[in-house]
């Protein structure tokens, strides 16, 4: 099995590939919410890339109905159960939710990271959690839930105002033990079209907080909204050169649908990285 300790250690990008075991999620809903084709997605992600696999159960789209608790057990477990000891030793697995009994539940099942999208303003109580099974949580910034988040988004300065909430909600998860710690400013989460440019723009502020910064921007509405009113399907180009505008800035870890244009994004970056000549 993967350990955490190495992964964080390494300076290279890395891919997080996206599982949604979910009938509605805005990109790939109802995909993969059968195991075996789960199984198959997780493989086929591996191949292209991919270090993490981020699996969840709830769609986070805005105005996405909410799920209870059991509903998103039924959908994760199963899937984590059968791929773990299939995968285990090729990459790690992560469990998108912020619910405490699914995280515990996955955490059971071999996932090493927990990625919650509320940055512990559902469920506090997730950093013992974590802290109690040596996980890794991903703190993400997100203003409202996805049943009203994109309602009427406001911040004094959304940049700053996004950097201060994770050096707060940090600082919780290390008083609870948590060792490590991924910060992701949520791009899409209570943000309007100019409040996730800005954050995007000035992503080398939240790099400046000293985590590792996971970047998801893959095929997001914002994208749309630039290119015309694109689809879905449409939006790859758009997600490419945002998230290798991240990379530019110090984002360590590309949350994507997309994994081998992700991977092959990094291959480019990092060989141009290399090939800088000292001034």
């Amino acid at each position: 099995m993967l350990a955490l300790t190495p992964f964080f250690a390494k300076e290279r990008p890395s891919i997080m590939g996206v599982l949604n075991a979910t009938p509605d999620s805005f990109s790939d809903g109802g995909q993969f919410n059968r195991v075996s084709a789960a199984l198959h997605r997780i493989d086929e992600m591996i191949e292209q890339g991919a270090s993490i696999i981020d699996i969840g159960g709830e769609s986070t789209r805005p105005y996405a109905p909410a799920v209870d608790e059991s509903e998103e057990i039924r959908r994760v477990i199963p899937i984590l159960q059968k791929a773990v000891p299939r995968f285990s030793d090729q990459v790690l697995f992560s469990i998108d939710t912020t619910k405490y009994g699914v995280a515990e539940q996955a955490l059971d099942a071999g996932a090493l990271i927990i990625n919650d999208v509320s940055g512990l303003q559902k469920s506090p109580a997730m950093a013992g959690l974590a802290a109690s099974f040596n996980a890794a949580f991903i703190l993400m910034h997100a203003q409202g839930s996805p049943q009203d988040m994109q309602d009427n988004p406001s911040y004094t300065h959304a940049v700053t105002d996004i950097v201060d909430f994770l050096v707060q909600q940090s600082v919780l998860l290390q008083r609870e033990g948590v060792e490590h710690i991924i910060v992701d400013p949520g791009i899409g989460f209570g943000k309007s079209l100019d409040h996730n440019l800005q954050i995007i723009a000035g992503l080398d502020k939240v790099v400046e907080i000293g985590f590792p910064v996971l970047l998801g921007a893959s095929r997001k509405s914002m994208f749309g909204q630039l290119l015309d009113d694109r689809g879905v399907e449409g939006r790859l180009a758009g997600t490419l050169a945002a998230h290798y505008h991240g990379l530019m800035q110090g984002v360590r870890i590309l949350r994507v649908h997309d994994v081998q244009e992700a991977s092959d994004s990094v291959r480019v970056f990092e060989a141009l990285q290399a090939a800088k000549q000292p001034e």
